[in-house]
């Protein structure tokens, strides 16, 4: 019996095959609930962004991406509902914890004190930002902002970001796809440069 050679195409890496995974659940059947769950989850607890799926699904599955946006708009605002629930009524015993365990002390403080400045707007102004929504909503539980201003801050905030994610992928699909493709690795480590430099300018050039 003849031995099959060796394939001498290198296994794929953690990162990369994490991002073929993802592409694989945006064209699944499952894609929605999954962008719908994180993106609810992220707004009061969860430390892990909706975007991957959202772009995923917009890369994968062009037409559906206005439809994802707006589902993850939806469910975000219904997960900062949950957010600004504990921050109002369960702050020691839930909210608390969740921002120390994030290590965003100072941010969360920051927040309080722009929302004493600037009221709503401080909710547009850092929800556009990389600092992590959980902040905002719990943030904005604590100083018991009005309820109905709160959503629709939110969902101004994070429609804006999640439509302009989904029309700029949907839009130059075919283009980002092959680049990613082509230059994983060098995107992956460039993304995450940016990444960790606007949590650097959010939180250490305060």
């Amino acid at each position: 019996m003849t031995e099959m050679p060796a394939s001498d195409t290198p296994r794929p890496g953690l990162m990369r095959r994490l991002y073929d995974a993802t592409l694989r659940l945006a064209e699944g059947r499952h894609a929605m609930k999954a962008l719908g769950g994180v993106s609810f989850t992220e707004a009061s607890f969860f430390p892990v962004p909706p975007d991957p799926i959202l772009i995923a699904i917009a890369l994968s599955t062009p037409h559906r991406a206005m439809r994802a946006a707006l589902w993850c708009t939806v469910m975000s605002v219904l997960g900062g509902l949950l957010g600004y629930a504990i921050g109002s009524g369960l702050y020691e015993w839930i909210g608390k914890p969740i921002i120390e365990l994030y290590k965003l002390q100072g941010a969360f403080e920051t927040f309080r004190q722009g929302f004493a400045d600037y009221g709503a707007w401080i909710i547009v102004a850092k929800g556009l930002t990389p600092i992590p929504f959980k902040l905002v909503t719990i943030a904005s539980g604590v100083a018991d902002m009005n309820l109905l201003v709160f959503v629709i801050a939110s969902a101004l905030t994070r429609g804006a970001r999640f439509f302009v994610v989904a029309w700029l992928f949907k839009t130059f699909g075919p283009q980002a796809r092959a680049i990613m493709d082509r230059h994983f690795y060098k995107v992956f480590w460039g993304g995450l440069t940016l990444l960790v430099g606007g949590f650097a300018a959010v939180f250490l050039l305060k």
